[in-house]
């Protein structure tokens, strides 16, 4: 029999290439995990995630290149040999008799046990063991079918356990699995991996769950290695576009600093009849978070914006610097200066229509709606809304008077994004073209 080699990487896969008949579900693919890592496998269906696992479980022998697990080829190791070494928890698995939880997660000791021997003291302390360690020690004695999905793979995460493996396989570990057992699941997988020392490998549908508890995230896309990194290098904008065809916002975690992304729509998704691409400029009037959502439903629909004035540090702000949309900004909670009002004017001269967002409005940022005064005339202007019985003036009554003056001197009251989109495309299809570099001139 022969001993896994600790200095060797956990894993390690090398020009790796199966196929399928004429269908080639891994091409060339190279891979290599540390004792102890916790990296993810992502990527979208058919990527190759779950024949690469097949691989490392011999489960599926390669057509070209190699796998080893601690330095020693998967086609040397006898079967004993792989569960000593891997254990697996599959995507789902058919469990067809209602045995008590204990007995099932005692099936996990199988590989450890001598020829024609039984289950010792120590086997059913470990599988005690691995219960208490996935909080399932309660209900050992219940039946397998007596719990609820979330149970059933914390169980099944037992067996894998119980096995005393370095290298813990999971496939989909949280798919049919809502969100708190997601978290309940992979929190425990990795402080399991951190407290043993166990190399996981998972693959995993969602990219900020695997930026969240992953190491590295390994990208597969249609059978070939994409990008390998930790998740502060790997999850992109780019990468979600040019993988998964998504276009998405990349955010920041404030708490911990771990990426993650926030997808908007199918690249490619056709626009609504009669928008056609690149209308604008449009200006969206906003602040505190009230113009996110237009931001990005504008941007979606073609739409090529500018916005303003806003604070730094503003939810509004972070959406335009993700969007790519020139803006006017000053500094966190000041009143609007000099500067910043001359910048906004200018994108507002700029503009060929005008949204004004349904924001709060106090002292620090009154003179947006100063500022729009002239350019109502001119300029198709656009009012959303505001939600009834919801609080907004905060300047003793100034900003309902400007807006009512808005109001009277020809601006529009739009009560909804549909409707917006609809009069912006109105307008615009007879509004003149003032050029698209005239509002990054008018921002800087």
């Amino acid at each position: 029999m022969s001993t896994p080699d600790r200095v060797a990487p956990a894993v390690s896969v090398e020009h790796l290439t199966v196929r399928f008949d004429t269908r080639v579900a891994l091409h060339d693919v190279s891979l290599e995990v540390r004792p102890g890592e916790f990296v993810a496998l992502a990527g979208p269906n058919g990527s190759g995630k779950t024949s690469l696992l097949r691989v490392l479980l011999g489960f599926l022998p390669p057509d070209e290149g190699s796998a080893s697990l601690f330095g020693t080829p998967v086609s040397d190791l006898s079967v004993r040999e792989r569960a000593r070494r891997v254990a697996w928890v599959p995507q789902e698995e058919l469990v067809r008799d209602d045995i008590p939880i204990f007995e099932y997660v005692l099936y996990g000791r199988y590989s450890r046990l001598e020829p024609f021997g039984g289950e010792s003291d120590e086997d059913r302390d470990i599988a005690m063991q691995v219960l208490t360690d996935v909080g399932l020690a309660d209900r050992a004695e219940d039946g397998i079918l007596s719990i609820s999905g979330g149970e059933r793979q914390r169980a099944t995460l037992a067996r894998a356990l119980a096995q005393d493996s370095p290298i813990l396989l999971l496939d989909e570990p949280t798919s049919h699995l809502d969100i708190g057992h997601q978290l309940d699941l992979l929190d425990r997988v990795r402080r399991l991996s951190h407290s043993r020392n166990v190399t996981v490998i998972a693959a995993m549908h969602d990219l900020n769950l695997a930026a969240r508890y992953a190491d590295r995230i390994f990208v597969l896309s249609r059978g070939r290695a994409y990008v390998d990194g930790p998740p502060t290098a790997v999850l992109s904008e780019d990468l979600l576009g040019r993988v998964w065809g998504v276009a998405a916002d990349l955010r920041k975690d404030p708490r911990s600093g771990t990426p993650y992304l926030v997808p908007h729509h199918l690249i490619g998704q056709p626009r609504p009849s009669g928008i056609p691409p690149e209308w604008g400029p449009v200006h969206v009037v906003g602040g505190g978070g009230a113009a996110s959502r237009y931001l990005r439903a504008l941007t979606d629909q073609g739409f090529r914006l500018t916005t303003g004035a806003l604070h730094l540090l503003d939810s509004d702000t972070e959406a335009a610097e993700a969007l790519g949309i020139p803006a006017a900004v000053e500094v966190p909670f000041a009143p609007l200066g000099d500067e910043v009002r001359a910048a906004h004017r200018r994108l507002l001269a700029a503009a060929r229509a005008i949204v004004v967002t349904p924001f709060l409005v106090g002292p620090s940022n009154v003179a947006n709606l100063e500022d729009l005064a002239p350019f109502v005339r001119t300029t198709p202007t656009f009012l959303l809304t505001r939600p009834p019985g919801v609080a907004w003036d905060f300047t003793g009554g100034r900003a309902t008077d400007l807006e009512g003056q808005l109001r009277r001197e020809g601006g529009r009251t739009v009560p909804g994004l549909e409707l917006l989109l609809g009069a912006l495309g109105s307008v615009l299809e007879t509004a003149p073209n003032r050029g698209s570099d005239s509002a990054s001139t008018a921002a800087g």
